[in-house]
């Protein structure tokens, strides 16, 4: 099996991961397909403790949070690698008070997106 493409545990230790077993269990997939969406970049994992953990941010009750994928393609083509993606996706916007993965469950999703834009280009 190929590797996942992990990122450095650069957040705060606060955020809460769930490891591969516990999104497939809330995404109601196989772990394989979880790990699939990692390597597809449809979700962006990292590497805790020496195991891979996705944000439980990028998920709501319905599965991935409904603009995580727009988000993270946006930044992706736009030049961000998937550490920064990461990075920027738990990197408070101050005059919105959240990070942009707190945004994802809130009125300023589509705001989190346009940011995003500018700041990838």
């Amino acid at each position: 099996m190929a590797s996942l493409p992990l990122s450095a545990d650069d957040l705060p230790g606060e955020v809460e991961v769930l490891t591969v077993d516990e999104a497939a269990r809330r995404l109601r997939v196989s772990a394989g397909r979880v790990r699939t969406l990692i390597r597809d970049h449809h979700l962006l994992a990292l590497s805790r403790n020496g195991e891979p953990g996705i944000p439980a941010l990028f998920f709501d009750d319905n599965g991935i949070a409904k603009h995580f994928d727009g988000i993270v393609a946006v930044l992706l083509d736009g030049g961000f690698d998937r550490d920064e993606a990461l990075r920027w996706l738990f990197t408070v916007q101050d005059d919105l008070g959240i990070h942009p993965a707190q945004a994802l469950h809130s009125h300023s999703a589509r705001e989190v997106i346009r940011r995003a834009q500018a700041e990838a280009m």
